[in-house]
């Protein structure tokens, strides 16, 4: 059964943190001192050309490890926190100026101006045959009104990000944007769910979640049409070398590389993390005073542990701050996946959360002993992301501790690991026992459809069997049937929770299984519970 904990987070988390390069690391940095031409004829002027390599990256990235943390200066900040979001929104980039946007096989790379709520300058620098050359910040690369803000701007030396297009440059496919961030358009085009380098301390109760940094960016473009983006990390407890080599494939697959080094301890460190966003769907519905059927970027976490075992957890929007690990060594994989693909169960025409894509992070190594580390923050709207998702290593981790971790990301409408055996696909709560009948007080009834694979030709029996576990509470009502006229199975329980004090919230841990003749032929359902949200619920159905 999954740990879980009950912890508070302050309001004040997003902030994002500065960083700088340690004195002395400059010679092992692309100079920027003058212009040396342009780069495929967009009229860019570049940095002095010099080599880079990816071992050189991660031995600077050592080497500042050993060196004190030092903000980046800001002497714009001023000027920076005038360009809000209206006055940020008003600044265009140029496309005629993109990064190899005129040639046609190359992905055009274009550039996210700073502001109020991205100040910390990024450099950025083009490589082309083992050659670095940075290219300057400019408000030449942009177009905005004339009385903008950001026409003010003197010192600034680096941009905010950088967008990816496809090699038509009529659409993103990929962003960096804010400490360690990035996103991808999927199997879809529709942006949904992130990803970070590094989760640092991220909900632990003494807080507050430490947010690393790309300061540099290093990208290169590939004859095969991949993109591979070289990147520094840095924040007050870590440096990090990173290579991300993406591609489009059905979507957008990315072959990541990381080296992390520790500055400091670290309570809770979150290596390949993903970020999301859950509001509510069929089994919390009565949390939301909303008319879409459901809200969310991604509706579950699937892990794939090394005994073979397949995981699906659908996500809360809890009543508090809630952190569950679930004990995987040597994982197979795991992601924040969005299964519900039907426009219904959403009716949104505007963001289409039916289509935003899955991420799924494949080990290409033995990770060893760790945990997939869930956090659920509860939220009233969908603006924020309130999902983290992360391996975590076993041990501590300390000051001048080292990892280095290769693995797979794939943005794709499913997992891209075929299923072995059924899926569950939705989970929904109602009143407990039998309709036409009392209703027995303080009992929801949990109903749970899965796909038919791997159930073909099998019905209704005595030797199917629904197998449930709770760490708290009553199980009765036990029974999984094919859905008549449907391509699905469901298994239904009920849950009595009756014998738990009014003022008692502990969650109610439950894993559920369908078997046929003692053989397991569903993945492991796990569900969480909380007897606030389960008697409210009762509440509104009266």
């Amino acid at each position: 059964m999954p740990t879980s904990s009950k912890e508070t987070l302050t309001p004040t988390r997003r902030a994002l943190l500065a960083s700088a390069l340690g004195a002395g690391a400059f010679c092992l940095l692309p100079a920027a001192a003058r212009a040396s031409g342009d780069l495929v004829g967009q009229g860019i002027g570049l940095g002095e050309a010099q080599p880079f390599s990816f071992d050189e990256l991660r031995a600077l990235a050592r080497r500042l490890a050993q060196e004190p943390y030092t903000p980046m200066a800001k002497p714009d900040a001023a000027i920076l926190d005038r360009i809000d979001y209206d006055a940020h929104g008003q600044i265009r980039f140029r496309k005629d100026r993109a990064l190899w946007g005129g040639r046609e096989r190359d992905n055009p790379v274009q550039f996210f101006y700073p502001g109020r709520y991205f100040q910390d300058p990024v450099h950025i620098y083009a490589v082309e045959a083992g050659m670095a050359r940075e290219v300057p910040f400019s408000n030449d690369l942009f177009s905005m009104p004339d009385d903008s803000p950001a026409r003010e701007l003197t010192k600034t030396e680096g941009f905010a990000g950088f967008s990816v297009q496809d090699p038509k440059g009529l659409a993103d496919w990929m962003a960096f944007l804010g400490a360690s961030y990035w996103r991808t358009a999927g199997y879809s085009g529709q942006f949904g769910l992130s990803v970070r380098g590094l989760a640092l301390d991220t909900a632990i109760p003494d807080g507050p979640e430490e947010f690393p940094r790309f300061t540099r960016f290093w990208i290169e473009q590939h004859e095969d049409g991949a993109i591979t983006t070289s990147a520094l990390l840095e924040s007050p407890r870590a440096t990090g070398a990173y290579r991300i080599r993406s591609w489009q494939d059905a979507g957008v697959e990315q072959e990541i590389s990381a080296d992390i080094f520790l500055r400091g301890d670290v309570e809770r460190l979150g290596l390949a993390p993903l970020t999301s966003m859950y509001w509510f769907g069929k089994h919390d519905r009565h949390v939301a005073a909303d008319w879409r059927p459901e809200v969310h970027d991604s509706d579950g976490l699937e892990i794939h542990a090394a005994n073979g075992e397949r995981i699906w957890r659908p996500l809360n929007n809890p009543p508090r701050v809630m952190a569950n690990s679930f004990s995987t060594p040597r994982p197979r994989g795991f992601g924040l996946m969005q299964r519900e693909r039907d426009f219904d169960q959403y009716q949104d025409d505007g963001v289409f959360y039916d289509r935003r894509a899955s991420a799924w992070v494949e080990p290409m190594e033995d990770w060893g002993e760790g945990a997939v580390t869930l956090i659920e923050l509860p939220t009233d709207d969908e603006t924020f992301d309130n999902i983290v998702a992360f391996w975590q290593p076993s041990g501590p981790a300390a000051a001048g501790g080292e990892y280095r971790l290769n693995y797979r990301l794939s943005w794709k409408e499913d997992c891209p690991v075929p299923p072995v055996n059924a899926r569950f696909r939705a989970v929904r709560l109602g009143k407990g026992g039998i309709p036409g009948q009392p209703r027995p007080a303080d009992t929801v009834k949990v109903v749970c459809d899965f796909d038919t694979h791997g159930m073909e030709g099998l019905g209704r029996g005595p030797e199917t069997t629904v197998n449930v576990t709770a760490s708290r509470g009553e199980i009765g009502g036990e029974a999984a049937y094919p859905v008549v006229g449907e391509d699905a199975w469901r298994a239904i329980f009920d849950v009595d929770f009756s014998m738990l004090a009014a003022e008692d919230d502990t969650p109610i841990d439950l894993r559920v299984y369908v078997d046929h003749a003692g053989e397991a032929m569903t993945e492991t359902l796990i569900l969480q519970l909380f007897p606030s949200q389960l008697r409210d619920l009762l509440a509104s159905s009266t």
